[in-house]
């Protein structure tokens, strides 16, 4: 089985160079993050005619989560229980959902395609909106993780440790490599969760983002924040994993490669 995660940075964007990905590299289930549009505007009838079945969870031009699957598409879940809202969205300050979790189950697991906040900078009220939305989702995930085997792929929009970004004195005091940050992870991992850590192709460092400006992509100057947190008895399985670089180049690319990662049976 293959499995891929892939932060599109709009899926109507990217849709030619999408189809032409899922027909060429053939991914079994593939978590897409960042499809910034509606789930009834999601192009089901152009993966569709690829094989794949599709569950979309948007709700504009903002964020927005898919899975696409040809092993199956059951028990699908819209965002994960007690996930918080940002009251600041809506307009008369009540704290609502963005679209950033979709769960289902492909072909006996249990994915999900996640999309963290991103935290803007460490005195913003979006900082802590995102360390409450991964202590929820440490929640949820220790009580799916309960039923059996489970995958948790997406734009964490954190780098685990200081190898993986480019120039750790460059973000000092920033977001996404803050201890708090990095402790959210480590609580995921002590559930029993493990990093599927991908072969970079190029360089000694996996990155999966790098920004537009600058030629940073062509000086690899990245981060390693897209993630595969997969059970044990799926990291048990897997036979290879890497970032596909191929997929950042060309014309009109997203900011983010795919990760591949293959499973025995």
């Amino acid at each position: 089985m293959r499995l891929a995660t892939w932060n599109v940075n709009s899926v109507k964007a990217r849709l030619p160079r999408l189809l032409d990905w899922l027909a060429e590299t053939k991914p079994d289930i593939v978590c897409l993050q960042e499809t910034k549009c509606p789930a009834e505007a999601f192009p089901v009838a152009e993966v569709g005619a690829l094989g794949y079945a599709t569950a979309a969870h948007g709700d504009g031009r903002w964020n927005g989560v898919a899975l696409l699957s040809r092993a199956g598409l059951d028990d699908v879940t819209l965002s994960f229980p007690g996930e918080p809202g940002f009251a600041e969205l809506d307009t008369v300050g009540a704290a609502r959902a963005e679209a950033r979790a979709i769960g289902a189950t492909c072909g006996g697991m249990r994915v999900w395609s996640l999309y963290a906040p991103n935290g803007r900078s460490l005195d913003s009220p979006h900082y802590t909106y995102k360390l409450g939305w991964f202590a929820e989702l440490r929640e949820a995930l220790a009580a799916e993780l309960a039923t059996g085997p489970l995958v948790a792929c997406g734009d964490y929009n954190v780098a685990p440790t200081d190898a993986d970004v480019w120039d750790p004195a460059l973000f000092a005091g920033s977001t996404h490599v803050t201890p708090a940050e990095r402790q959210a992870l480590a609580d995921l991992r002590d559930l029993g969760l493990q990093d599927v850590v991908p072969t970079p192709m190029k360089g000694p460092h996996p990155f999966t983002y790098w920004d537009y400006r600058a030629g940073m992509f062509h000086q690899n100057k990245g981060m390693r924040i897209d993630l595969v947190y997969a059970s044990a008895d799926v990291a048990g399985r897997v036979r290879s994993a890497y970032v596909d670089r191929e997929a950042r180049k060309g014309k009109g690319p997203s900011d983010h490669a795919p990760i591949v990662v293959d499973l025995e049976p």
